[in-house]
């Protein structure tokens, strides 16, 4: 296996999978389904068991999986991500097509007490105040459906346009700036992610099914996972490089979660690596030896593991992260079969850091004894 696992090519200059279903909320940083696509029938699943991803995301690892014939599980701390994946490893009830015009309808003629929103930190300095209302709006009229198989989908595309509705200037650029909205144009942002969305999952097949894990996956328990894991494919944070926490935050804050409570947990966020006694790549080393102490109670014997990751610049130091997680998993009794770094595309990196001078990642093939 380890001759011919390299003899592929991991590089994908193409597309050979639709991203529509993958794109149906921003989520920068993530995987190009063909990884995980080339990972999971290259090294196969037993029958009866399924597919683990600690670090789901926004489950493209899952709907792969799901798309091979394989039940799956995935865990993520973001609730964000939990939710996006959740949805998009569910089929959409029929009648959400008309449901969401019925939200903007029910929104449109709704009062609203922008007061409610003061426990939002900034508030006005993200969104503008006619803004404010109209996101409001939507959100009471969605909460009306809490309940619903509906429910999830409708808050997935209200997640999805609050960086669009806000002065944020992107997904991947944390600054404010005047983009020329108008109120109106929160709920046209809406109907066109939920048309979208609605396109893209209509025909999603979900005859297999996907635990969706909303935790830490630092304390999660064996007993927590539903099923026996026959493989593991996963993307770790990468350490320093992107915060999931803060690009998300006002998405959390919108639909009632606290992004403060993320930040604390989250692997790799920046906010750890500048603060009195930060962080350093031990840090990462004993969290990829927890993940792995998990992986190793619910995986198979001779069932693999697969990593995909980068290296990261930690006070300038580079920091090999890929050897971190084999130190990690030779000390737990891993076997690694392979390592081998893929070259990313300019235009199709699996990790969209535009700002990083990441070109190469790594991936790293373990094998439970």
């Amino acid at each position: 296996m380890a001759e011919l696992i390299t003899e592929l090519d991991w590089d994908f200059k193409e597309k050979i999978i639709s991203d529509s279903i993958h794109g149906i909320h921003p989520y920068p940083a993530k995987f190009i389904p063909e990884i995980p696509f080339q990972l999971i029938n290259y090294l196969g699943c037993d029958k009866n068991t399924s597919v683990l991803d600690p670090f789901c995301g926004s489950g493209t690892t899952l709907k792969v999986a799901q798309s091979l014939g394989l039940p799956c599980v995935g865990i993520d701390l973001n609730p964000i991500a939990c939710l996006i994946s959740k949805v998009k490893t569910t089929k959409i009830p029929p009648n959400f097509g008309t449901v969401f015009y019925d939200v903007v309808a029910d929104a449109k003629s709704r009062k609203v007490d922008i007061d409610e929103l003061e426990s939002i930190p900034n508030i006005n300095h993200w969104f503008k105040s006619d803004i404010q209302v109209n996101l409001l709006k939507l959100k009471k009229s969605i909460h009306d459906y809490l309940g619903h198989d509906t429910f999830d989908a409708l808050c997935v595309a209200f997640s999805s346009i609050i960086v669009k509705a806000s002065n944020q200037e992107s997904d991947t650029r944390y600054a404010a700036i005047n983009k020329n909205l108008v109120a109106e144009d929160v709920f046209r942002l809406f109907l066109v992610s939920c048309e979208k969305l609605n396109s893209s999952l209509l025909y999603n097949s979900s005859d297999f099914p996907c635990q969706i894990i909303n935790k830490d996956v630092l304390a999660v328990q064996p007993s927590d996972i539903n099923s026996t894991v026959g493989l593991v494919v996963t993307s770790p944070p990468y350490p320093n490089a992107y915060e999931y926490w803060l690009y998300h935050k006002y998405r959390m804050w919108w639909l009632g979660f606290d992004p403060k409570e993320i930040k604390e947990k989250e692997i790799g966020a920046r906010a750890h690596f500048f603060k009195k006694n930060h962080h350093t790549e031990r840090d990462f080393y004993h969290q990829m030896y927890g993940t792995l102490q998990l992986i190793d109670s619910v995986l198979i014997t001779h069932g693999h593991a697969a990593f995909v990751v980068g290296r990261s610049i930690i006070h300038g130091k580079n920091v090999d992260n890929a050897g971190l997680i084999v130190e990690a998993a030779e000390n737990l009794g891993f076997d690694v079969v392979e390592r081998f770094n893929r070259t990313m595309n300019s235009n199709r990196k699996s990790f969209n850091l535009s700002y990083a001078k990441i070109k190469e990642e790594t991936i790293v093939v373990l094998r439970k004894k």
